[in-house]
């Protein structure tokens, strides 16, 4: 008589559709990561400064491009239309009062007037922010 073979059950895992989900998910990040930069372009001016802490939250990121515009970046998204110093300030307060605890700084091209700069200070200061850094590039090691 003849007698069938039994087949084994495999015991071993696909991992080809592993591999391809996670190149196209390299992919997608790889793309995303260079629109996800945060706020608008400007020129820092340089300074040894300590970097914001590892564990605190993103910053809220008030700017001031070279052209003088003003623009506000929550961590999430920058905007990319320019606000006036009124709006700014209804903004950041509305944020501060959600989370007091986190930081806000302002990040100005090396170019624009100290005015500019003190202005935009002073809106976040009548919005209730309790300090504000200032954001700068470290110096070039020569």
């Amino acid at each position: 008589m003849y007698q069938r073979k039994r087949r084994r059950p495999v015991a071993e895992i696909n991992v080809v559709p592993y591999i391809d989900v996670m190149l196209v998910l390299l992919i997608i990040f790889m793309v995303t990561a260079p629109i996800v930069s945060q706020g608008v372009k400007v020129e820092l001016p340089q300074g040894k400064a300590e970097p914001l802490p590892a564990e605190s939250k993103p910053p809220i990121v008030a700017s001031i491009d070279a052209a003088g515009e003003y623009y506000l970046n929550v961590g999430t998204g920058s905007n990319s239309e320019p606000l006036d110093l009124e709006e700014i300030s209804i903004q950041v307060g509305a944020m501060i009062q959600l989370e007091p605890e986190r930081p806000v700084v302002v990040k100005a091209d090396r170019s624009i007037a100290y005015e500019s700069v003190i202005q935009l200070m002073v809106s976040l200061q009548h919005a209730g922010v309790p300090a504000v850094g200032l954001m700068t590039d470290s110096p070039k090691e020569k």
